[in-house]
């Protein structure tokens, strides 16, 4: 314990030398005037000057005005740009029976709206990287989202099954903003506050699939299935006219041309780390895509569900999505990504060998299947925005680049993972193939994140 009596003769003796220090007021004018000089003069030998690209540091966040495209874009617009992305990807799902009586053709055939559809949007996420990084992040989504309403009438005209796989593949050009919105808020914001925002705006993939697969279903009950994509039409162009009334540029201009970007690839594939927030990724969502390639069947075909309450089903694992990302958004600048994304995973492998072991024993319901996606979605609902934010915060002047990249392996997974679901499923087989398909690969999750764990305990 400290001595009482010393401390107090330490702070009298403080005391003490101050009182005997007098100043006049003429002195302590003149003091003030040679630290105000200093200062002033170390000021000038930082730059202060804002950054066009709007690349700040720490907790500095820039100026936004909604509806200012002098200024980055409001988290609404973000939303609602990866929000259109998601509903063009399941809206129309409890429709697939349908379309396929009305192109008479096969539902493998069919099905490649998804799987093809999958497989442009990776394609066209290695591209669109590199070139946002050169030419901007604004220019490119409202091109991209002028291409999928075109794209999105071509499909209502067709009149054959090919003609509308044509136009459904054009319509994956509304992909890029799911990629450049994540690269947006990581020109704006470092990485930790990014894996949060990422997961505010994250939320739109959340939320839209949760009633886009109803509003598809009841839509083609009431309507028939065109109607589903006159709703994405219409939806479409509202999107466009919000992105260019609000996006502002956050990418400055000048920077390295495509192929010069091209050549920076070794840069990021040679990074462990990038490979293994990558991997987890396509890991943990290649559940979800995998639920999708094999969920219209299983609802339909397996259990007998209507469009309606198939689009229902589809929607159960957004719900636990919204919650992952909420809780993203709150905790991941506390706990870390590396934390948020391994307890991410763990929750999806937990739900589906719970479900697997229902199953084995017997139990065959919808809301054991459906049911227990919502652990799909709440555990990439934590997961994913942490391991893209850690994507393209490994090489930040990249952000672009990583965002494309990571895309395309994620979205190319999940094409062949929703291609396989479609293979292994059968009215013999029951669900037991697709749970048993999305439990290996919520295990290469969990193996994915640790390896980056471990890298970075390696590093230091």
């Amino acid at each position: 314990m400290m001595d009482h009596s010393a401390h107090e003769a330490r702070t009298e003796g403080r005391t003490g030398i101050f009182a005997n220090f007098r100043i006049s007021g003429i002195q302590f004018l003149q003091i003030s005037k040679i630290l105000r000089a200093r200062a002033t003069t170390r000021a000038r030998t930082i730059d202060t000057r804002p950054n066009p690209a709007y690349c700040y540091c720490m907790s500095s966040y820039p100026t936004i005005r909604f509806l200012d495209r002098t200024t980055p874009p409001h988290i609404i617009t973000l939303v609602l740009i990866t929000g259109m992305s998601a509903l063009n990807m399941s809206i129309f799902l409890p429709s697939l029976a349908a379309m396929t009586t009305y192109f008479n053709t096969e539902y493998a055939i069919m099905q490649i709206a998804l799987s093809g559809y999958l497989a442009a949007t990776a394609v066209l996420q290695i591209f669109i990287g590199p070139i946002s990084d050169r030419y901007g992040r604004r220019i490119m989504i409202l091109a991209s989202m002028a291409i999928f309403v075109l794209a999105t009438l071509g499909t209502l005209m067709a009149t054959t099954v090919e003609v509308f796989l044509l136009f459904r593949i054009m319509q994956a050009a509304v992909a890029t903003s799911m990629a450049l919105s994540r690269a947006i808020v990581r020109d704006v914001v470092p990485q930790e506050e990014a894996a949060s925002m990422i997961g505010y705006v994250t939320m739109g993939t959340a939320l839209v699939p949760m009633v886009g697969p109803m509003i598809g279903g009841a839509l083609e009950q009431l309507f028939g299935w065109q109607a589903t994509f006159v709703f994405l039409a219409v939806a479409g162009m509202l999107t466009f006219v919000l992105c260019y009334l609000d996006l502002g540029e956050t990418v400055a201009k000048g920077g390295t041309g495509f192929r010069e970007q091209v050549r920076t690839y070794p840069e990021l594939l040679q990074s462990p780390r990038f490979w293994g927030y990558v991997l987890c990724s396509a890991f943990s969502s290649g559940a979800f895509f995998a639920l999708l390639g094999g969920a219209s069947f299983v609802g339909g075909t397996i259990f007998g569900l209507s469009p309606f309450w198939s689009g229902v089903a589809l929607g159960a694992p957004a719900i636990g999505y919204a919650f992952g990302n909420f809780l993203s958004g709150r905790f991941s600048i506390r706990f870390g990504i590396n934390r948020m994304a391994l307890i991410g995973t763990m929750i999806t492998f937990f739900g589906m060998t719970t479900s697997v072991l229902l199953t084995l024993s017997g139990v065959h319901h919808p809301l054991n299947f459906f049911g227990f996606c919502v652990f799909i979605g709440l555990g990439n609902g934590l997961a994913l925005p942490n391991v893209m934010a850690g994507s393209v915060s490994v090489r930040p002047h990249l952000a672009g680049t990583a965002s494309g990249l990571g895309g395309a392996i994620m979205v190319g997974g999940g094409a062949a993972l929703s291609q396989l679901a479609g293979w292994l499923l059968t009215t013999e087989s029951g669900t037991l193939p697709l749970q048993l398909l999305m439990w290996t690969v919520s295990v290469l999750a969990i193996a994915s994140i640790l390896f980056v764990i471990r890298r970075e305990k390696r590093l230091g």
